[in-house]
């Protein structure tokens, strides 16, 4: 089967490798691909694979050839879903792989904010420490965990993640999670009870119709002063500009964002601009170790959808016949 690599850059720019990939299929992987380019691209190909570059329903309807499409992570809101189950084709994504990751980095930016490391290093190095009147100096408050109540809003895998690293930090953990669930470290409690306890919200769900603009003016007024936010999720989880609003008035004490509404982030973004924000460049998922991981699980879910049984699908679609269905 033909396959194509829409935007194979960013899971392997060059220490990974797409041979496992290219004995199960006659592969073709672009590094990036302009919307304009998409339809050209997938050409004849039955398998596209793509990781941020978008899927629309005009594009699936003008590309009667596909029978499959992979998403290189776990968030697939990049791909029409719905116009896939209509035409049949399943759509699969790399579940859990970046685990371990995400957590990490959640807690590498809350430390950032807690102690400002980057900051007082640069300072040290500037010839600050050298000519202090003191043994020591800092320019920022230091903040210690122990003892401080995190909110996580969300409770899949990364966010049950976070909780046991929030555990072990001594913290007193809240989760808000849609279900009910039976192996929550701390206490499940209701949105408005973890918005109004927590003195750090970190979140940890999809984008979907509910979860946009979850952290907004209103929900921002509910929390207490001086509240620290955490988002390795995704970008529009969060009403940017209200966010900017609630740090440049002290309202939220500070963020860290691994992600922006737009990314690349814009030139103009609000959070560019405002007081006591981290921001690193959507990194969470990246390191080598999870990126091995989801190459590996991308090869599993190929595999599987050409033994006729596709695993890791995300729009209910079920192959009862042969591949050969178009």
């Amino acid at each position: 089967m033909k396959a194509v690599v829409l935007d194979g850059y960013t899971l392997n720019p060059g220490d990974l490798s797409w041979q496992e990939l290219e004995e199960l299929v006659d592969l073709t992987v672009y590094d990036r691909t302009k919307p304009e380019e998409v339809l050209e691209r997938i050409g004849t190909a039955e398998i596209v694979l793509t990781n941020k570059t978008v899927i629309t329903e005009e594009i699936i309807n003008k590309a009667p050839n596909i029978k499959y499409i992979g998403v290189l992570a776990t968030g697939y809101n990049v791909v029409d879903i719905e116009a896939c189950r209509k035409k049949h084709i399943p759509v699969t994504n790399v579940p859990r792989y970046s685990t371990n990751a995400v957590a990490q980095l959640a807690f590498a930016l809350l430390l950032e904010i807690c102690h400002n490391v980057g900051h007082h290093s640069n300072e040290v190095k500037k010839g600050r420490w050298i000519s202090s009147k003191d043994f020591c100096f800092w320019d920022y408050p230091l903040i210690e965990l122990t003892d401080k109540t995190i909110g996580i809003i969300g409770y899949g895998s990364i966010g049950k993640r976070v909780a046991e690293i929030a555990n072990a930090f001594g913290m007193k953990v809240l989760v808000y999670n849609r279900t009910i669930k039976n192996d929550v470290i701390g206490r499940q409690v209701s949105l408005d009870e973890l918005l109004s306890s927590s003195d750090i919200i970190t979140l940890h769900v999809p984008l979907t119709n509910e979860t946009k603009d979850l952290i907004n003016k209103e929900t921002i007024t509910k929390m207490k002063d001086g509240v620290i936010i955490i988002n390795t999720a995704r970008g529009p989880i969060i009403n940017e500009q209200d966010l900017c609003e609630a740090l440049n008035c002290g309202k939220v004490y500070a963020a860290g964002v691994d992600v922006a509404c737009v990314e690349p982030i814009n030139a103009d973004s609000p959070l560019l601009k405002a007081k006591n924000i981290f921001i690193t460049p959507h990194i969470g998922w990246a390191p080598y170790e999870a990126r091995q991981r989801l190459m590996r699980i991308v090869v599993e879910n190929i595999r599987s959808f050409l033994n006729n049984n596709p695993i890791n699908v995300v729009n209910g679609v079920v192959l009862d016949e042969s591949l050969n269905r178009h």
